[in-house]
């Protein structure tokens, strides 16, 4: 029997794994969360394919020539390879996009395509990751059922760089309408979301709400003294 596994960092594709899991009838899977599991698993079986839903380590040459690896980039590509693809998109205006299955190589999103399904950028980060995470159980279904030859990508690439966490300040410029969407962009688990420094204080948003010409957001307050990237 054909056994897989799901690879992921963060916590709600977890949650949508063990929801959907029943619908895998006949499939042995496993789920890990960390190199070390991935590492372990990998003495342990060989599996048909390995989906990187989410991934904060580089997987090594030697896994990737051994084994079918996909994973789920949010363009249409080869537009948008590269790091923060969410935050570029909605930095850029797109209220849509694609979820792209890859076959991943040793060149960042450059594989070949599996699939694409379309995905709408509304709401907050949050609910875009898990409607992302839902798509990509559809697709993962489709491949494991099918097993299709992934296709060369066509075009001329677009570099998204990866956003780094001083870049989340809030800026002092713009419409409410790009206010807006800097703190939705930014409001998942894990991620650094918008913010404001006074004095010795951060002032983090979340949550906002857009009403015609104004914005309401629950607002947290901390100290600067011990945050991370202090």
């Amino acid at each position: 029997m054909l056994e897989f596994i799901a690879a992921s960092s963060k916590p709600w594709h977890r949650e949508s794994f063990e929801r959907t899991s029943a619908s895998r009838g006949g499939q042995i899977w496993r789920y890990v969360s960390t190199k070390e599991e991935l590492e372990k698993s990998l003495e342990e079986i060989s599996p048909r394919y390995i989906f990187f839903l989410h991934w904060n380590w580089i997987v090594p040459n030697s896994v990737l020539s051994e084994t079918e690896c996909v994973c789920f980039h949010m363009t249409d590509v080869p537009y948008g390879r590269g790091g923060s693809p969410l935050q570029n998109l909605i930095l850029e205006g797109k209220t849509e996009t694609m979820v792209t299955a890859l076959r991943m190589i040793d060149e960042l999103d450059a594989g070949p395509v599996y699939a694409k399904r379309p995905l709408t950028l509304n709401g907050r980060a949050e609910e875009i990751y898990l409607r992302a995470g839902e798509v990509c159980w559809e697709i993962i279904d489709w491949i494991t059922k099918n097993e299709p030859n992934p296709q060369p990508q066509a075009g001329e690439p677009t570099i998204f760089r990866r956003r780094k966490p001083e870049q989340s300040i809030l800026p002092d410029t713009g419409s409410i309408e790009s206010i807006y969407n800097f703190i939705r962009m930014l409001d998942a688990p894990t991620y650094p979301l918008a913010f404001l420094e006074h004095g010795g204080f951060r002032l983090e948003f979340s949550h906002a709400e857009l009403d015609s010409d104004e914005i309401s957001a629950r607002v947290v307050i901390r100290h600067r003294k011990g945050l991370v990237d202090e």
